[in-house]
């Protein structure tokens, strides 16, 4: 297990870029196939191939640039540099990045109105992630070396996109939505007999 770390940390050293991305959509479609287990239908690979598709070709390209140019524009690790790191993430990528998942996975799926999903999920979908990503955000700033930043991002965003696929298959981008799903599977689960 050791060698396996060493051989990924000199990997992120030498090979940041393609070493970030991969693990990014690695992560960021499996949240996309634990979000299908804890909704209790059957695995839908095709719905995960779109979302690994829409980590490569845009989110973990999009946030290795991202987390590059914020560490350009604003070195260091001062807390001051850190809360503007995290206020122009909230307040730039942030929303770049959710509106590039919403209208890429409507594409991807072929819907015909590509910006129904955007239109009717944004908001409420970017009041949650305040309450997870400026955290999430501070700490990466503040304590994870640059050329890790995106993985990292990756594993927080493992939830968070276990969240928001949700939301795109069947909620409405508020947490009250996926706590209800979450009880009606519970209770249904108090019913049933154990699986052997």
């Amino acid at each position: 297990m050791a060698g396996w770390w060493r051989a990924l940390a000199r990997a992120a050293q030498r090979h940041p870029w393609p070493t970030n991305v991969l693990l990014y959509a690695g992560l960021y479609s499996s949240g996309d196939a634990l979000q299908q287990r804890l909704r209790g239908g059957p695995a839908d690979w095709r719905q995960t191939r779109r979302v690994a598709t829409l980590a490569v070709t845009f989110h973990a390209n999009f946030n290795y640039v991202w987390l590059r140019l914020l560490e350009r524009a604003l070195p260091g690790r001062a807390p001051r540099t850190v809360l503007a790191k995290v206020l122009c993430d909230q307040t730039f990528g942030g929303p770049v990045a959710l509106s590039a998942f919403y209208v890429g996975m409507s594409i991807l799926q072929g819907d015909d109105d590509i910006f129904l999903d955007l239109k009717q999920k944004f908001w409420n979908t970017y009041k949650t992630g305040l309450m997870y990503w400026p955290l999430v955000q501070l700490t990466n700033f503040g304590l994870v070396p640059v050329h890790w930043r995106t993985a990292y991002t990756g594993l927080c965003g493992f939830l968070w996109a276990t969240f928001l696929c949700f939301s795109q298959q069947s909620g409405d981008g508020t947490l009250r939505s996926a706590f209800t799903l979450l009880r009606r599977n519970e209770a249904g689960a108090v019913g049933r007999p154990p699986e052997k």
